[in-house]
């Protein structure tokens, strides 16, 4: 994959005149995109990069197909983290979000089988452990109007949002795609990964509870660590500050 290929997928706000120790790559959530993740560069430690990954189908790949198969989309992000990597060396760590903690975690796997370099650490959030998933979930074929309210009851977006006609005709396919993705997802059992794991969860979180968020512990054979926030399953936009906080001490201890 080429530079210009793979920067299609990523979005890297930081100033190249900075020096950075350490990358970290954002895995957006459901229906999210990496403007999500874009603004924590000026916020989190200067001495980490961020670089927050564009799924097709949002923002400017708004003309793009979504991608629905879970595996094919790890295999491409492999190939898009091997090409960054490549042409900008750094050491690197992953962060995702619900869907994306999902993401993140398989791709670590993926990493990981095929003999390349492992992120130094793995953060996962507001996602239950794999085995823990509801695997007949199919959200993404619900009716609209359940759809809308079933993503109020995630209360990630704006309820102003939610009731305006016209956008949601926009935002809906995105969600459908990023549900099926999500449905898509089958755990197989594997080895631990032999990398740190931090878990976020919020407190009120009853899509991925804390003591749900405990059972990521079973796949680490290195250091683990949790963390709890107050708030709800969006608690990463709620407690914003702290977590950015905890996101730099966790990654740049020691």
């Amino acid at each position: 994959m080429t530079e210009g290929e793979s920067a299609r997928w990523l979005i890297c706000p930081a100033d190249n005149k900075v020096t950075r120790q350490l990358r970290l790559y954002c895995f957006p959530y459901s229906g999210g995109n990496a403007t999500a993740f874009v603004p924590w560069q000026r916020e989190i430690d200067p001495a980490i990069e961020l670089c927050a990954v564009q799924l097709p189908g949002r923002g400017s790949r708004f003309r793009e197909s979504p991608c629905t198969s879970f595996k094919t989309l790890i295999h491409t992000l492999g190939d898009v983290l091997c090409a960054r990597q490549r042409q900008h060396p750094l050491t690197f760590a992953f962060f995702g979000h619900s869907l994306g903690a999902l993401v993140a975690f398989e791709l670590a796997r993926y990493c990981r089988d095929q003999g390349w370099n492992m992120p130094g650490h793995l953060i996962v959030s507001g996602c239950r452990a794999p085995p823990l998933r509801e695997q007949s979930r199919r959200l993404h074929e619900l009716p609209d109007a359940q759809l809308i309210e079933k993503l109020r009851d995630y209360n990630g977006t704006p309820g102003e949002i939610l009731d305006n006609q016209e956008f949601m005709r926009l935002l809906l396919p995105i969600v459908r795609a990023d549900f099926a993705l999500g449905a898509d997802y089958h755990y197989e059992t594997s080895a631990p990964l032999a990398i740190p794991i931090t878990t976020f969860a919020g407190q009120q979180d009853h899509h991925a509870s804390p003591h749900e968020m405990q059972e990521w512990q079973r796949h680490a054979c290195a250091a683990y660590q949790s963390h709890i926030f107050r708030g709800a399953h969006f608690f990463i936009n709620e407690e914003k500050r702290l977590v950015l906080d905890r996101l730099s001490t966790v990654l740049l201890a020691g």
